[in-house]
């Protein structure tokens, strides 16, 4: 029965990964280079993720920089990154893409807080219905006497500490991020 835990530890510990994935997605005007990754440039007609083209880099706190290995992407990444909804402007100057981080103003700032808030909100959705998920199974091996009552019992006590310490974690993340948001 411990295969039914250790399932939803994996599951839950899914959701936990995408909440950082999502959160390092945010911006909070420290450059990195996590806000280009997921951008797709047309690549000779083929949409492709910026980081296989190019060599990208934070230079310093406030500039991320790429550098296309063919000058034929130049002007694909320059339009897929102006094209994406991070509000960035990229300076070309032939060899080197340069974006400076805008400095976030405080509403901007209160923005992506909620933002963050509504990923933190999925990320404990998730986390539930992987709680669900097992409790059903658990119900349904206990009526078929795969396990007694009390195993029934204990294994959704096992699943309820699991998923308590999975949302503790996800509010740690969300609280960890939330300052970093708000930190000027």
């Amino acid at each position: 029965m411990h295969a039914v835990i250790e399932d939803g530890r994996k599951r839950m510990a899914g959701a936990l990964s995408s909440l950082a994935k999502e959160f390092a997605r945010l911006r909070t005007g420290r450059a990195s280079v996590s806000l280009i990754e997921p951008i797709m440039a047309d690549y000779y007609g083929t949409p492709t993720p910026v980081s296989q083209i190019a060599s990208l880099s934070v230079p310093d706190a406030r500039t991320i920089t790429i550098q296309p290995w063919d000058k034929q992407a130049f002007g694909a990444v320059e339009k897929a990154i102006l094209k994406s909804d991070l509000g960035l402007n990229p300076v070309n100057d032939g060899k080197l893409i340069r974006i400076s981080m805008p400095p976030l103003t405080e509403e901007r700032r209160k923005d992506l807080v909620k933002v963050a808030k509504k990923f933190n909100e999925e990320a404990k959705v998730a986390v539930r219905n992987v709680r669900r998920d097992l409790n059903e199974l658990l119900k349904k091996l206990q009526k078929d006497k795969d396990i007694t009552e009390d195993e029934q019992h204990r294994l959704t006590e096992d699943v309820q500490k699991l998923t308590d310490e999975t949302i503790k974690k996800c509010d740690e993340i969300f609280a960890t991020k939330e300052k970093e948001i708000l930190e000027l």
